[in-house]
């Protein structure tokens, strides 16, 4: 498969790729974490081959068929969805085989081969884009951020079909949920090095944290033994210089390690600019109604949302999430029924297709407008101070903002946004191109947030940690509404698909007869009727929970109690689950033994 042999790659810096080795092995998932700017879309770039090392050697042995998702769709691509695919297709395909093959991986995926490419939103592009490199059954398959604007149902849908996926999977991803069902191998390329864990992303974590608390107690003694060292030689040598010069050697070499060693990047420093407390309700909607050339998106929803909630927007693309945000928050009037916003609102609204940069003018004018200072919390900060908490350099925080990559683009938004006094926060898919630490760490800061929070994400694991409602837009213009994360939402699906799939009917006699029937048993009438009764008692328990996780005073409090009921939480889902599915099994039962 393809391989790495000690390959260099810098770009007038410290080297991205300092002498890499990496070889993809059959059948392996392999995902690449890393810090924004460590260098992991060059990395990929190197074994697509659109990028030549400074240094080393990119092997790829003949006939082995590599297929690739880009992160940025090629602005140059048109024609129909069906050309764009069966470009795919493999070049030595007889042509009675091409027609068939195409209309088949067009099925697999749910395109319609007429549509003109061009025309598509972002989310379909990547999914025609992805049937195109599965079209020819490629032997590596390399995706850098794959769900990148897809919604949540496409994201399942891509996680099933990479699932069945016989060849060698590599992919770069910020998605936790995605990375944690799919990977059985991390690269971490981490400071020009690249390193291999041979696990999934749970068992990592833990590995990962073993392996740096190591480093750090290595690198303290030898800045130990260095110390020792200095005041040697500072004291001067007092014996004979035959005796001492394997000492000053040793030194030199102490001071040459020092110099060459590369500390980790730190860690982005958040606060959000407090502005003083709402009213109670915050923005109440009557009967809203609204949408586009007629034709509503949202029909007829009514909601008080008040101060504190934590409220997640989820659905299809195009379902209406950030259709019925711009209308709670005023910027688009409803066709009928009526907004109104409550006292002292002050709103902070990220949305990455509004929020625009000047891509000639630096990060400092981005920010801060000419002004060499920002006003965060009542404190004056210093612009190139406040933009090293978000990990810019001097030099990167002068430079023009068309250099940044996606992350570093989404990291300067997010210092834009947080400079602003708000008590309602309002986030459209601020977690695009975040690498895994800064997406942690804007969750810590959503969980420490005073103010009524509306977010919107198909990150299931950050809708997990961040939210404690969810509002469903599935779009059919209806708002749903429930208590808790994603993963209750899931449950919610998986609980709908199994009862819209056929019951299996095995027949276990053969020859055609019918099998032999039985009664439905007492101890099965007994269970079926306590079964409502424990569901209803745990979703008691879970609203309970969900209400005290929801009280900033709750986690004011300290200690272990906020992760004791994220855990009590997650086994009442669990348990929640398993008796849905005793029920729907044993009613099912019920009805076909007695009609």
């Amino acid at each position: 498969m393809l391989a790495l042999r000690k390959v260099s790659l810098a770009f007038g810096g410290a080297p991205l790729l300092d002498e890499v080795s990496l070889d993809l092995r059959p059948g392996e998932r392999i995902c690449l974490l890393g810090r924004n700017g460590s260098g992991k879309t060059s990395l990929f770039r190197l074994l697509l081959g659109e990028l030549r090392p400074d240094g080393g050697e990119v092997h790829r042995p003949a006939g082995c068929r590599v297929a690739a998702l880009p992160q940025v769709v090629p602005a140059d691509l048109g024609g129909t969805v069906a050309e764009v695919v069966a470009a795919g297709l493999e070049a030595g395909l007889a042509e009675w085989e091409r027609e068939p093959r195409l209309r088949r991986v067009l099925g697999e995926h749910g395109l319609d081969g007429a549509t003109p490419f061009a025309g598509l939103s972002a989310g379909m592009k990547r999914r025609v884009l992805l049937a195109r490199c599965l079209a020819g059954a490629p032997d590596v398959l390399l995706l850098d951020e794959p769900t990148n604007h897809l919604d949540l149902p496409a994201i399942r849908a891509l996680e099933d079909r990479l699932q069945r996926f016989a060849g060698t999977l590599f992919f770069i991803t910020h998605d936790r949920a995605f990375l944690r069902n799919l990977a059985n191998r991390i690269l971490e390329l981490d400071r020009g090095s690249l390193l291999s864990w041979d696990c999934d992303y749970t068992t990592y974590l833990e590995r990962r944290e073993a392996h740096l608390l190591g480093e750090e107690r290595q690198r303290a003694e030898a800045d130990k033994k260095l110390a020792r060292e200095e005041a040697w030689i500072r004291e001067g040598i007092k014996a004979r210089r035959t005796r001492n010069e394997g000492r000053v050697r040793r030194l030199k070499a102490l001071r040459e390690e020092h110099r060459a060693r590369r500390d980790r990047l730190g860690s982005v420093r958040m606060e959000v600019e407090d502005a003083e407390r709402s009213g109670e309700k915050v923005i109440v909607a009557e009967a809203v109604t609204c949408g586009y050339g007629g034709d509503p998106v949202i029909r007829e929803f009514s909601c008080v949302l008040r101060r504190g909630d934590r409220i997640g927007l989820v659905g299809p693309n195009g379902a209406g999430k950030s259709t019925l945000l711009k209308v709670l928050l005023g910027e688009k009037p409803p066709t009928a029924g009526r907004v109104v916003h409550g006292t002292n609102l002050r709103v902070a609204y990220f949305d990455q297709l509004r929020e625009r940069l000047d891509e000639s003018a630096s990060l400092v004018e981005n920010l801060a407008g000419g002004n060499e200072t920002v006003e965060i919390n009542g404190r004056t900060r210093h612009v190139m101070s406040y933009l090293q908490d978000f990990l810019f350099t001097p030099d990167r925080a002068r430079g023009p903002v068309r250099e940044l990559s996606g992350g570093e683009r989404n990291r300067l938004l997010l210092a834009r946004l947080l400079t602003r006094p708000c008590n309602l926060l309002v986030l459209d898919e601020p977690t695009n191109d975040l690498d895994l630490e800064t997406l942690e760490l804007l969750e810590d800061l959503l969980g420490d947030y005073g103010g009524t929070l509306l977010l919107v994400s198909h990150d299931r694991a950050f809708l997990d940690q961040v939210v404690t409602d969810l509002w469903i837009l599935e779009g059919d213009g209806a708002v749903q509404r429930m208590a808790g994360g994603y993963s209750d939402y899931e449950a919610l699906l998986r609980r709908r698909e199994a009862a819209a799939a056929p019951p299996e009917r095995r027949d276990s006699n053969g020859g055609g007869r019918k099998p032999k029937t039985r009664k439905f048993l007492n101890r099965e009438r007994w269970e079926l009727e306590a079964l409502p009764g424990e569901i209803e008692a745990l979703e008691t328990e879970q609203a309970a929970l969900t209400e005290r996780l929801a009280d900033p005073g709750f986690h004011a409090e300290g200690g272990d109690g906020p992760a004791a009921v994220q855990v009590r939480l997650r086994e009442i889902e669990a348990e929640l689950e398993a008796r849905f599915a005793r029920w729907e099994a044993l009613e099912q039962l019920r009805q076909e033994l007695e009609g």
